[in-house]
């Protein structure tokens, strides 16, 4: 894996975020090598539109709050079924089942390397407070 620390964190950050409001089948992969301008991309999916919104609502927030980091742009808001937010290195989509199931992503970026964003580690901490 190839990307830079800070990416790794902002895609943590993230998963965590996506997890908190259930998100189904979080993945990452690393684009580095294929890609010039972006590390990773994160993947995401919701069975409604309501809860992609609610899922990207969650991972604007706590990127912004934990890393001062906002989306250069953000694209598919209003629609809640395929929502792109672009920070720069890292790429975050948040899709509706049925889009992530049509488009698939992840079998586009097969040859890429999913990266490892702790999450069953994070589950099995016990909660502060």
């Amino acid at each position: 894996m190839s990307i830079p620390e800070t990416s790794l964190e902002y895609l943590r950050t993230a998963a965590r975020a996506a997890d908190d409001k259930k998100a189904e089948n979080i993945v990452a992969i690393d684009v580095s090598e294929a890609l010039a301008i972006v590390d990773s991309f994160l993947i995401a999916s919701a069975p409604n539109e309501r809860q992609v919104a609610s899922i990207v609502d969650a991972i604007e927030e706590d990127l912004q709050e934990k890393h001062d980091l906002k989306p250069l742009r953000r694209e598919g808001r209003a629609e809640g079924r395929w929502v792109l937010l672009d920070f720069g290195d890292v790429v975050v989509h948040v899709q509706h089942d049925e889009e992530r199931a049509f488009y698939a992503l992840e079998r586009l970026w097969g040859d890429a390397p999913t990266i490892d964003l702790g999450l069953a580690e994070a589950a099995a901490e016990p909660s502060a407070g």
